[in-house]
């Protein structure tokens, strides 16, 4: 028992979590638009490992500490895999259309920027994830762009209405089920970040998410090509994030967001492969 506890700690504090949830993310946008490719999603999935513990190793200090112990106790075999997944995502890079990895850059930036601290943006040197207010949307913006503008630029489809309003839902998606961490980090973080449940209080940012998810389900209407089945999915989705905000609070479980809150888009993926 003791050792299944370890794997599955390792296979969430590894980030090879939440890289399946982007992977299922992007997948989720290529059958949207009627793609069956998985090259790009396997790509976004190697790069979320290497991104992730690359932010996470270099923030290890401003992490729960059960977070942080966790990598340490797995300090090599962590390096290893987000080498191996370097090299994989190098190796896929080249089957992938060069205008689609120029797109990547600015997404890349943000990535090294969110950590590295820069001179400019405040009258001391901070990093992207230290400006207030800012860090919940920096995610979400990476994450909608990466996980549904990166895939569709491979395949050269036109950036019509639907994939603006794709790209909008995931956006608030994504802001949605960022809010339970940031509540789980209500202790933690420090003032000066501004989150959202600092600055609203953890019922008024419930009632933000409640709001911003109404919306992620009524842009689903404005989008041209839209079956039954794929709005049944979308308020299945709606109803789950739901419920996993309403439930957060700030004593959570290490594994409430870490793995539960972070598994909905794998239960989304999985609605969709069941259509």
């Amino acid at each position: 028992m003791q050792l299944i506890k370890r794997i599955f700690d390792f296979y969430i504090f590894s980030n090879i979590h939440v890289a399946l949830a982007t992977f299922c993310l992007a997948k989720i946008t290529l059958l949207t638009f009627e793609y069956q490719e998985n090259e790009v999603a396997f790509f976004i999935f190697f790069a979320t490992i290497v991104a992730y513990n690359f932010i996470r190793s270099y923030n290890k200090f401003l992490i729960k500490s059960w977070y942080s112990d966790s990598m340490e106790a797995n300090k090599n075999t962590i390096i290893f895999i987000a080498l191996l997944s370097f090299v994989i995502m190098t190796f896929i890079a080249f089957n992938l259309r060069i205008n689609a990895l120029i797109g990547l850059i600015p997404f890349g930036l943000f990535t090294l920027f969110y950590v590295i601290k820069l001179k400019g943006i405040t009258k001391t040197a901070t990093s992207l994830r230290m400006v207030s207010g800012i860090k919940i949307f920096l995610i979400a913006f990476c994450w909608a762009g990466i996980t549904v503008l990166f895939p569709l630029i491979n395949y050269n489809e036109i950036f019509s209405m639907d994939v603006w309003v794709v790209f909008l839902q995931r956006f608030l998606f994504v802001l949605v089920i960022t809010i339970p961490f940031d509540i789980r980090d209500l202790g933690h973080d420090e003032e000066t970040l501004k989150t959202i449940p600092q600055v609203l209080g953890l019922q008024n940012a419930k009632r933000l998410g409640l709001f911003l998810l109404m919306l992620f389900l009524g842009l689903t209407f404005l989008r041209t090509s839209i079956t039954y089945e794929q709005i049944r999915i979308e308020l299945i989705v709606t109803v789950i994030s739901l419920l996993f905000l309403v439930k957060s609070k700030n004593t959570q479980s290490k594994y409430y967001s870490a793995f539960f809150v972070e598994g909905i888009p794998v239960i989304w993926l999985i609605l969709v492969l069941l259509e």
